[in-house]
């Protein structure tokens, strides 16, 4: 579990990296309240945007953009609306969205990563 663990590490510091690269500021990182947790909050312009982030080595057991079912997208909703209340000073006038970075390969660093944004 530790090697899953530091991997999924590794993805998140990766998908930090490409978001800032893209002018996104990274304000919260591995949040955690009774709803769950969150790996990325960042801000852009009016938007606060919560990352989900999935590393795989393979896509054997589906895309990484799949395992953001149904189910874990009301709960990302939940977390984030938490999230929202113990920091309201960080969202006035901003609009939330949701995203997912997927990373497929077995190199973290070289691995394809892939961004869908604005979740629904």
């Amino acid at each position: 579990m530790a090697a899953k663990d530091d991997r999924g590490r590794a993805g998140e510091e990766r998908a930090v990296r490409y978001l800032t690269d893209l002018g996104y500021e990274v304000i919260d990182r591995n949040w955690r309240s009774r709803q769950g947790e969150i790996d990325i909050v960042a801000v852009r312009a009016a938007e606060l945007v919560v990352v989900e982030v999935k590393t795989r080595r393979t896509e054997w057991f589906g895309h990484p953009f799949a395992a953001v079912d149904g189910r874990k997208r009301d709960r990302m909703w939940r977390v984030a609306c938490a999230w929202i209340a113990a920091h309201p000073d960080l969202v006035r006038g901003r609009r939330l969205r949701l995203d997912v970075v997927g990373i497929t390969g077995e190199e973290v660093e070289t691995a394809v990563l892939e961004h869908l944004r604005d979740l629904r």
